[in-house]
């Protein structure tokens, strides 16, 4: 068996489901969410300079994308950078690691970043997950403008019965909801690969701070949200164990 058949074989029965479900994966977008900690100075300057001239336009050149890069506006752990990567298949963030080992013209042109030593390594960390996107928004939506805020939600969820029952929910109405009174999203994916599972993890976006808490507000008070929020199966207290929110500005190159 190839590594690339194996590592199929090895996905979540989530992943299984897709290949039976045509609704369920072929047409939906597979994400990978990455998070380089930096230093500030030169640690952050150069790796500025890898996604910039290096990264993004390779994936741009294999036609994967689109490619977000964004920075911590509101956050733990400043500097660090967030990637949203968009893939067509789990074919192709598989086969991600090893295109990029045998492309020349990447390799030159990250070479200051990829040959870092020990001594002053590319980067502090880097936390890597793979998401898939959900049913009913299948796809990366790419706001129309750029210099934008964009928050980027986790739920954690004590079970991953409980972790489902919270992507249901999303699907059933809560996307509807959200887009109803103003709440712009970018992507909806459930987490299949890396930390903190079971996980789900949503990006929206606003045009300024105020435009954010008069949509949030609008949400608490909605009676379909109310009404959702309250059925039983889908409070809080049952499927949604923790959130994590942090806000972001996109980079000048960012695709997103």
């Amino acid at each position: 068996m190839s590594s690339v058949a194996a590592g199929a074989a090895a996905l979540p029965a989530i992943a299984g489901a897709a290949e039976t479900d045509p609704k369920a994966s072929s047409s939906r977008d597979i994400y990978e969410l990455r998070q380089y900690r930096l230093r500030k100075g030169a640690m952050e300057q150069r790796a500025e300079a890898y996604f910039k001239e290096a990264l993004v336009p390779t994936l741009s050149r294999m036609a994967i994308g689109p490619v977000g890069v964004f920075n911590v506006m509101i956050g733990p752990e400043s500097p660090t950078k967030y990637l949203l990567i968009r893939h067509a298949s789990f074919e192709s963030a598989m086969q991600l690691h090893h295109q990029l080992a045998a492309d020349e013209q990447y390799q030159k042109s990250g070479e200051a970043f990829l040959s870092a030593p020990a001594t002053d390594p590319p980067f502090d960390a880097l936390e890597s997950s793979l998401l898939m996107a959900f049913e009913t928004m299948p796809h990366v939506q790419v706001p129309p403008h750029h210099g934008r805020i964009f928050e980027l939600r986790t739920y954690h969820s004590p079970s991953e019965r409980a972790g489902d029952k919270k992507v249901e929910m999303f699907n059933t109405g809560e996307i509807e909801i959200f887009r109803r009174v103003g709440l712009a999203p970018v992507f909806f994916g459930q987490r299949l690969f890396g930390a903190h599972q079971p996980s789900l993890t949503y990006m929206l976006t606003y045009a300024d701070m105020e435009g954010r808490q008069k949509a949030w507000g609008a949400f608490g008070k909605d009676p379909a949200w109310k009404k959702l929020s309250t059925t039983p199966g889908y409070t809080d207290a049952e499927i949604v164990s923790s959130i994590t929110n942090i806000l972001l500005t996109p980079a000048s190159y960012s695709q997103i």
